[in-house]
């Protein structure tokens, strides 16, 4: 959400924005409303004060003098609810237009309509060559016993899984390791609420654009989060934080949920596209700075990097073009990791930045140096979801025994363990 303020004296910039963003947004309209809530608001408060003004001075008056504000009194009453029910409409309306107003993307960012236009930014790592036929990740999970399809479809419904044995092991190793990295650079662990209600999904922008991909619990008005940023954002809201503990790192681990909707008959093989996972999440909330906010994007980044670096699995960066940065985002990079079955970088990471979009709509603000009001920026990234990043680990570490051997980073929390075989039958 942006400041009206900045809407009304830069209306161009913002309905560029939602053009190179690929979005449905009334800029004209928006200034229409805000301009006749202005003069409604205007005309109210004349009323409302001549009211007053006429119950101030009613006891002092003549009999046919008080008879006349009687009567002029009644006919501002009458007015004065119709002026009330129709700024109340026109505020119902701002309200949902300024919902749909998006970020101004950062400078940098290079104009396109989808992931093509998407500019490499770097590449790190030597793909895999195999000197056997290599499998793909189903394959190798199963013929490990680490996966069960079939047996969850049955009565969970298309992409849905079991992880088994070394798999849970492999997943949660994974977790912790990204976490304990983290928690070295300052982050704080946190566990989320993974049920919120409306308002928290619209803080931080995931509604009104998201609500066909997230689940819904109607009896209770609440729906899952498809991550933790939205509890941890939420974590602050409606409160002025100390400027002293700005920036403020949390890690999210939960798991997460998403419909998937849009995406039949894409990606129905393995765990790619899953509509519930595990994931770590890095949520930063700093101080209204642009430089600042631009550091602490490379920093968030860089802690992704770090993690796949360690784990020696080849990615790569791309600055994520016009048309794919979303709502909200100034900036945005994802993070793509290579996987030999689909032989090619698929997204593993996302790394965003938001400026006061999301602690506009959530009310988080703190007190600058002068005692300024001012409303935070938020960022985020993803530290590691599972079981999408199961997939290059499994297919690059794979052994032509059908074994898979285990990154070196991951043995501590697997008892030192250096491969996963195949069971004894």
């Amino acid at each position: 959400m942006l400041d009206i303020q900045y809407i009304r004296s830069h209306p161009d910039i913002v309905k560029k924005a939602v053009a190179d963003k690929l979005l449905n947004s009334d800029i004209d309209r928006l200034l229409e409303v805000d301009r006749r809530i202005r003069e409604t608001t205007a005309a109210v408060d004349r009323l409302r004060a001549e009211r007053n003004k006429l119950s101030r001075n009613m006891s002092g008056e003549a009999r046919t003098a008080r008879e006349a504000a009687g009567v002029r009194g009644r006919a501002i009453k009458t007015k004065l609810a119709a002026l009330e029910e129709g700024l109340a409409g026109l505020k119902r309306e701002y309200d949902g237009l300024m919902l749909t107003v998006p970020s101004i993307p950062a400078p940098e960012v290079p104009l396109g309509k989808g992931e093509a236009d998407n500019v490499e930014i770097r590449r790190w790592g030597t793909l895999p060559r195999f000197d056997f036929a290599p499998r793909d990740h189903m394959a190798i999970a199963e013929g490990l016993d680490l996966v069960d399809v079939p047996r969850a479809v049955k009565f969970a419904g298309s992409r849905s899984y079991f992880l088994k044995n070394e798999g849970v092991l492999l997943e949660m190793a994974i977790c912790r390791f990204v976490l304990d990295q983290l928690i070295a650079k300052g982050f704080t662990p946190v566990t989320v609420p993974l049920m919120v209600k409306e308002s928290a999904m619209l803080g931080t922008g995931y509604f009104p654009l998201g609500y066909e991909q997230a689940y819904r619990i109607p009896e209770d008005e609440l729906f899952l989060i498809g991550t933790s940023e939205v509890s941890l954002v939420s974590y602050h809201r409606n409160e002025v934080l100390n400027l002293e503990e700005l920036p403020r790192r949390y890690a999210g681990y939960s798991t997460c949920f998403r419909r998937e909707a849009g995406t039949y008959g894409k990606d129905t093989r393995g765990l790619y596209r899953v509509h519930q996972f595990q994931k770590v999440e890095q949520v930063v909330i700093g101080r209204a700075d642009d430089a600042e906010a631009e550091r602490l994007h490379y920093e968030i980044l860089g802690n992704t990097e770090a993690i796949l670096q360690a784990l020696e699995l080849p990615y790569r960066v791309a600055l994520a073009c016009t048309g794919e940065i979303g709502l909200g985002q100034v900036r945005k990079h994802e993070v793509e990791t290579w996987m030999p079955s689909r032989n090619g970088y698929c997204e593993t990471h996302s790394c965003s930045t938001l400026n006061d979009f999301q602690a506009r709509r959530s009310g988080i603000r703190y007190r600058d140096e002068d005692g300024t009001l001012r409303y935070v920026y938020t960022l985020n990234n993803t530290g590691i979801a599972s079981p999408r990043i199961l997939i290059p680990l499994l297919e690059i570490y794979q052994n032509e025994d059908g074994s898979v051997t285990v990154p070196r980073v991951l043995r501590p929390y697997l008892n030192q363990r250096e491969k996963i075989g195949p069971k004894p039958r």
